[in-house]
C-alpha cells in the first residue's frame, strides 16, 4: 500500500507535465501545419492543375446573377439570426453561451486543458473554466425565518393569480426539513410517525393533508399532523393559530416541536397586531432555548420590533447578534443601516452635502448602507421599488436574491416609515461598487461574493420572477459574433440588391486584395529556390 500510494503522485505529476507540454506545442504544431498546407499547395500547383481550376472556378462566379449572391447572404442572414435567437434565449435562461459551453467541455481534453469534474459542476464560470467550489457556508440555503403559511397566503396567492409562488425544490427542502425536525429518530417510529414521515413526502396538497387525518385516526395525540393540518390546511391565521394551539397542547417534551410550534405561535400573533405578545413570547423562547440560535429567531424579533417602533430594544439584539463572529444575514446588516440612517435622513439634503461634506453621523449611516449593500447588492432595487416583490420563498440563499425578496417583503413599510432613510439610501447605495475591488476575487468587508447564488435561486424563487444576478455577467463572445454576423450579412444582402454592379466591382476588389499576399508569397518562392528543384520535387 505505500508502494501504490508513493508512485501515484508520481504518475499524476508526469501526466501533468505531458498534458502542459502538449497544450504548449499545440500553438508551434498549428503554425508548422500552416507552412506545411502552404508548402504542398505550391508544390501541387502544376500537377492538380490548380490555375486551370482557379480560373474556370473566376469564371463561373463572374456568371453568377446578383439574384444568386443576395439569396446567399440573405440566408446566411437567416441562419446566423436564428443561432442568434437561440444563443440569447439559452444565455437568459442558464447564463451561459450554448456554443461556447460545448466547445469548452468537448474540445478542451483534446488541447490539453483541465477536464471537467464532477465536483465542480454547478461551479463553473460562465466561459467554462472551473471556478473554486465555494464553501458550504457560502452555497448554504437557510429556512426563511419569516417564512409565510402555505395554506393561509401562498394558496390564497395562488386562487387569485393562477400562479405558484413556491417551487417544487423549495417545498421539497421544507418536506426534508420536516421529517429531520419531527421525526428524526428513524429507529423508534411509532405508527401514526410513520405516516407523518409519508405525508411530508407526499407532492400533492391534499394527500398531505389526508395522510394527517389518517395519523390522527392512529393516535388523536400526534402533534406533527395538527401542525401539518395548521401550515397547510387551515385558510386563515386565525384557524392556523388555533390548530397550532392544539399541538401545543399535545406537543409534550419533544423539544423541536415545541420550538417550531411556539415560533409559529408568535407568528400568528405578530400578523394578527398582537405585537407585544409576540415579542414576549420570542423573547422567552430565546431565553428558554438559547442553544438554537441556527434558526435566527432573533429575525422574527428585530422585525416585530421595528413595528413597534423600538428602536433602542432593535439596538439591543443588533448589539447581541451583529458581531464579527456570527454569520451575518440581509436583515442584521440592513437593519443596522436603517437604524443609523433615521438618525441623520429626515434632515439630509444631498446638495447640502456635497457643499459642506458629510457629518460624522451621516458618514456612519453611509457606511452602515455600504456594508449592507456589499453583503447583499439585490435589496436597494427591491427597497426603492425599481423591482417588483413577490411572495418570499421558504428558503433563502444569503447574499442572493431570494434573501433580498424575503428581507424587503417584510421590511419595506419600516424604511418607508424612517423619513428620508430611502432618500438616503437612493443618494449613496450605488457607491458601494466602486469601493469593491475589482476583479471580484477580492472583497472589502466581507468574504468575496460567491458564484453559486444564481443558480441556487433560480431553483428558489418561481419562473415568472426575473433574478436579480450580480455580478452582471458580460455578453459571451458567440452571442456578439452571431449578432455581428447576422447584420452584416443582411447588410450585404440589401446593397447586393440595390446596388448589384457597385457590389460586383467591390466583390473583385476585396478578393484580388485577399489573394494577393499568396501571388507574392508565390513569386517569392519561385525567384528563392531554383525551377529544377521544384521539378524534381515534383516528380517524386
Amino acid at each position: 500500500m505505500e508502494d501504490t500510494t508513493g508512485s501515484n503522485p508520481q504518475s499524476l505529476g508526469f501526466t501533468e507535465k505531458l498534458k502542459s507540454w502538449l497544450s504548449w506545442s499545440w500553438t508551434y504544431v498549428c503554425f508548422i501545419w500552416f507552412g506545411m498546407v502552404l508548402i504542398m499547395i505550391y508544390v501541387l500547383w502544376s500537377p492538380l492543375k490548380l490555375q486551370e481550376s482557379l480560373t474556370s472556378a473566376s469564371v463561373f462566379l463572374n456568371t453568377l446573377t446578383p439574384k444568386f449572391y443576395v439569396a446567399l447572404t440573405g440566408t446566411s442572414s437567416l441562419i446566423s439570426g436564428l443561432i442568434l435567437i437561440f444563443e440569447w434565449w439559452y444565455f437568459r435562461k442558464y447564463g451561459t453561451s450554448f456554443i461556447e459551453q460545448v466547445s469548452v467541455s468537448h474540445l478542451r481534453p483534446l488541447l490539453g486543458g483541465v477536464e471537467s469534474s464532477s465536483t465542480t459542476g454547478l461551479f463553473s464560470s460562465v466561459n467554462g473554466e472551473a471556478e473554486p467550489r465555494p464553501s458550504v457556508s457560502e452555497c448554504k440555503v437557510w429556512r426563511n425565518p419569516l417564512n409565510l403559511f402555505r395554506g393561509a397566503e401562498y394558496n390564497r396567492y395562488t386562487w387569485v393569480t393562477g400562479k405558484e409562488p413556491l417551487t417544487y425544490y423549495d417545498m421539497n427542502l421544507s418536506a426534508q426539513d420536516h421529517q429531520t425536525f419531527f421525526t428524526g429518530d428513524t429507529q423508534q417510529l411509532r405508527p401514526e410517525d410513520a405516516v407523518m414521515q409519508k405525508a411530508w413526502r407526499e407532492r400533492n396538497p391534499q394527500a398531505r393533508i389526508r395522510a394527517a387525518y389518517q395519523a390522527i385516526e392512529i393516535n388523536h395525540e400526534c402533534a406533527a399532523a395538527y401542525v401539518l393540518l395548521a401550515e397547510e390546511e387551515a385558510t386563515t391565521i386565525t384557524e392556523a393559530e388555533r390548530l397550532f394551539k392544539k399541538a401545543l397542547s399535545i406537543a409534550g417534551k419533544d423539544i423541536n416541536l415545541l420550538v417550531y410550534i411556539k415560533r409559529r405561535l408568535a407568528m400568528c400573533a405578530r400578523k394578527l397586531g398582537r405585537i407585544k405578545e409576540a415579542v414576549k413570547m420570542m423573547r422567552d423562547l430565546m431565553k428558554e432555548f438559547p442553544l438554537l440560535g441556527m434558526l435566527n429567531i432573533h429575525e422574527n424579533l428585530l422585525e416585530a420590533l421595528l413595528e413597534l417602533q423600538a428602536y433602542a430594544d432593535v439596538q439591543a439584539v443588533l448589539a447581541k447578534y451583529d458581531d464579527i463572529s456570527l454569520p451575518k444575514s440581509a436583515t442584521i446588516c440592513y437593519t443596522s443601516a436603517l437604524l443609523k440612517a433615521r438618525a441623520v435622513s429626515d434632515k439630509f439634503s444631498p446638495e447640502a452635502a456635497s457643499r459642506r461634506g458629510l457629518s460624522t453621523a451621516e458618514m456612519n449611516a453611509v457606511e452602515a448602507i455600504h456594508r449592507a449593500v456589499e453583503f447583499n447588492p439585490h435589496v436597494p432595487k427591491y427597497l426603492l421599488e425599481m423591482k417588483s416583490l413577490i411572495l418570499p420563498p421558504e428558503h433563502i440563499l444569503k447574499r442572493g436574491d431570494s434573501e433580498a425578496v424575503a428581507y424587503a417583503f417584510f421590511h419595506l413599510q419600516h424604511w418607508k416609515r424612517a423619513e428620508g432613510a430611502l432618500n438616503l439610501l437612493h443618494c449613496t447605495w450605488e457607491g458601494t461598487f466602486r469601493i469593491i475591488p475589482y476583479p471580484l476575487e477580492k472583497g472589502h468587508l466581507f468574504y468575496p461574493y460567491p458564484g453559486c447564488t444564481e443558480t441556487a435561486d433560480r431553483e428558489l424563487l418561481p419562473s415568472f420572477h426575473e433574478v436579480s444576478v450580480y455580478p452582471k455577467k458580460e455578453l459571451p463572445f458567440f452571442i456578439l459574433f452571431t449578432a455581428g454576423l447576422c447584420s452584416f450579412t443582411a447588410m450585404l444582402a440589401m446593397l447586393t440588391h440595390q446596388f448589384p454592379e457597385l457590389m460586383g466591382v467591390f466583390a473583385k476588389a476585396f478578393f484580388s486584395t485577399l489573394f494577393a499576399p499568396l501571388g507574392f508569397f508565390a513569386d517569392k518562392m519561385e525567384s528563392f529556390m531554383p525551377s529544377s528543384f521544384w521539378h524534381q520535387l515534383t516528380r517524386i
